[in-house]
C-alpha cells in the first residue's frame, strides 16, 4: 500500500563529537547523538485497540547517503495471512490462543516527512516493514523527523504482543528503525523460534491513554499520570534503551524495594510468594552487579503476566510467564531474564543472526548466579550437568529420528527446523560452550571476560568478533578457533564426555 502526504519537518545536520563528559553515567554519555522516539498512544481497552502518534528523529551515523528508512512493523505477525514470518506455529497455537485465533496487527494511517510530498511503503514479505523514502536523501551526521500514525489491533494471544484473561502485553507494538549495517538494512522478520529482534540504542518520551482502573509497568521512568473523566494519562521516560514495553491490569498488585539507588518492582497477581519473588530480583541484580558490571539504569520492572513461554526480556522490563507454577523455576525464569538486562539490553546484538549470543551467555551467568548464592537449593556444577545430559538427550532422540543433526550454532532463527532444535542449540549448548571456556581460561578468568566484554561493548551492537576479542583480551589466550569450533559444530560433545 502506497500512500502520499505533505510532510512539515526539516533535516537538519548534527556533530557527534561531544565532549568534556567528566563523571557522566553510561546512560547519560549513550543518550547523546541517537534516534528518539516520542510517542502519543490511546487504548481503547474495551475494542483491544490502540491509535497512535510517533515522531523519530532519525540520525544518518553512516557514510552514506540513505535515500529511505526502514521500520519494523512486528505486529503484522500476527496477521491472518502472516505466511513466513509470523509469531506462532502450529505448535504453539493452543497455548498462544487458549480461545481460538485472534488476529492482531498494525495499519499505517498516515506518514510526515520532511517538506516535501513523498510516499511511503509498507513493503515485506508479511507487510512487515514501513519504507519512508527520502526524496533529496539524507547526508551522514544528518538527523531528520518521521511522523507515523498508526493504529493496533491487540490480539488475544498470550504473547509479547497481546491480551490475556489476567495483561494486557505491549512488546514490539510500534514502528521501530530497523539497523542498518554493511551498507543495508536489516530487515529480518517474526519468528516463532526464538526473539527476533535487532535495534539500536535510542531514547524514548511515550505517552499513554487509558482506563484509570489499569495499573502500568513499563520500561523507562514514570513522570508524570493525570486522570480525568475515568481515563488516566502516563508519560515515561527512558534514555539509551534498545526498545519501549509495557503491561497494563486490572489485577496488579506491587511488592517495591531498592538496591544501590535502583528501584527494583514486582508487579504480580495470584502470588502468595511475592515477598521471595521480589528478593529474588533484588538477589540477581546485585549478583550481576559484581559479576559483570553495573546496571546502567534507576529501575527495574518485573512483570507476571500472561506469557506463553517461560520470559521474556525488554529494556527496564521483564515478563515472567504466569504459567511457570514450580517456584524454583519461576525464581529461575526471574534470574534469566534480568540476566538480559545486561546481555540483549546493555550489549546489543542481533538476535536473528546470532541468537547464542545472548541466550547462551544468559544461561550461563544464570548458571554462575546459584554459586554466588545460597539458600535456592541449586548448585552452578548442577545445572551445567543437567544441561549436558538434556543436550546429550536431545541429540540422540533428533538423530532417531530425523537422521541427522546439524549442531552449528551460527545460523539465523529462521534456519532452525524446530523451536526445540533451536533452544538446544542457543541456549543449552551456548552454556556449554561458556563453560567450556570458562574451564579453559579459569575460574576468576572467566568473570574478567565477562567484565571485558561488558565494559567493551556496552549501549553496542557487537558480534561473535567482539566477543571473542574482548575475551582474548582479558584471559590473555587465543580462544578464536576454539570458540569456532563450538560455533560451527567442529566440537562433539559425545565425543568430550568419554
Amino acid at each position: 500500500m502506497k500512500k502520499k502526504f505533505l510532510s512539515i519537518a526539516l533535516a537538519v545536520c548534527v556533530c557527534f563529537v561531544f565532549a568534556g563528559c567528566g563523571e557522566m553515567s553510561m546512560v547519560e554519555a549513550h543518550s547523546k547523538n541517537v534516534n528518539n522516539y516520542d510517542i502519543s498512544a490511546t487504548l481503547d481497552y474495551e475494542a483491544k485497540t490502540l491509535s497512535a502518534v510517533e515522531t523519530v528523529t532519525y540520525i544518518n551515523k553512516t557514510d552514506l547517503t540513505l535515500s529511505e528508512i526502514k521500520f519494523h512493523l512486528y505486529p503484522n505477525a500476527f496477521r491472518s495471512d502472516a505466511t513466513v514470518y509470523k509469531a506462532v506455529n502450529a505448535t504453539q497455537s493452543s497455548k498462544a490462543y487458549p480461545n481460538g485465533f485472534s488476529e492482531g496487527r498494525i495499519d499505517i494511517t498516515n506518514t510526515k516527512l520532511a517538506d516535501t510530498t513523498v510516499e511511503y511503503e509498507v513493503g515485506g514479505t508479511d507487510k512487515n516493514i514501513l519504507i519512508v523514502p527520502i526524496d533529496n536523501g539524507l547526508r551522514p551526521n544528518c538527523a531528520i523527523d518521521v511522523t507515523i500514525e498508526f493504529d493496533v489491533l491487540i490480539p488475544n494471544c498470550n504473547h509479547r504482543f497481546g491480551y490475556g484473561e489476567n495483561t494486557l502485553n505491549l512488546g514490539n507494538w510500534y514502528p521501530i528503525a530497523c539497523v542498518f549495517e554493511e551498507e543495508d538494512w536489516v530487515t529480518d522478520g517474526y519468528s516463532p523460534n526464538g526473539d527476533p529482534f535487532y535495534s539500536d540504542i535510542s531514547n524514548y518520551t511515550v505517552q499513554i491513554s487509558y482506563p484509570e482502573q489499569l495499573t502500568v509497568a513499563s520500561t523507562g521512568n514514570w513522570v508524570t499520570t493525570n486522570s480525568e473523566g475515568g481515563v488516566s494519562t502516563s508519560i515515561y521516560q527512558a534514555s539509551a534503551v534498545r526498545d519501549f514495553a509495557l503491561v497494563l491490569s486490572e489485577k496488579f498488585s506491587l511488592a517495591t524495594t531498592s538496591l544501590d539507588n535502583i528501584t527494583v518492582n514486582y508487579y504480580y497477581y495470584d502470588d502468595d510468594n511475592y515477598e521471595s519473588n521480589l528478593q529474588t530480583c533484588v538477589d540477581a541484580l546485585r549478583t550481576f552487579n559484581e559479576m559483570i558490571g553495573q546496571y546502567p539504569y534507576t529501575v527495574l520492572n518485573v512483570v507476571k503476566t500472561n506469557f506463553m513461554q517461560g520470559g521474556m526480556e525488554y529494556p527496564n522490563l521483564v515478563y515472567i510467564s504466569d504459567s511457570v507454577t514450580v517456584d524454583s523455576e519461576y525464581k529461575n525464569v526471574i534470574i534469566h531474564e534480568i540476566a538480559h538486562q545486561w546481555w540483549y539490553g546493555v550489549v546489543g546484538n542481533n538476535e536473528c543472526e546470532y541468537a547464542w549470543l545472548d541466550e547462551g551467555l544468559t544461561e550461563y551467568v544464570t548458571a554462575l548466579f546459584y554459586d554466588e548464592n545460597d539458600g535456592y537449593e541449586l548448585t552452578t556444577r548442577q545445572v551445567l550437568a543437567n544441561a549436558l545430559n538434556s543436550y546429550l538427550l536431545f541429540c540422540d532422540v533428533y538423530r532417531e529420528v530425523y537422521g541427522d543433526l546439524s549442531t552449528n550454532m551460527n545460523r539465523n532463527i529462521h534456519d532452525f527446523d524446530t523451536e526445540t532444535e533451536y533452544v538446544y542449540l542457543t541456549y543449552v549448548k551456548g552454556v556449554l560452550m561458556f563453560d567450556s571456556i570458562a574451564d579453559l581460561v579459569g575460574p576468576s578468568n572467566i568473570k574478567k571476560c565477562l567484565q571485558r566484554y561488558y565494559d567493551d561493548n556496552a549501549m553496542t551492537n557487537a558480534t561473535p568478533s567482539d566477543l571473542i576479542k574482548s575475551f582474548e583480551s582479558a584471559s590473555h589466550k587465543n580462544l578464536s578457533s576454539y570458540i569456532m569450533s563450538w560455533l560451527d559444530g567442529s566440537v562433539v560433545l559425545e565425543e568430550l564426555t568419554r
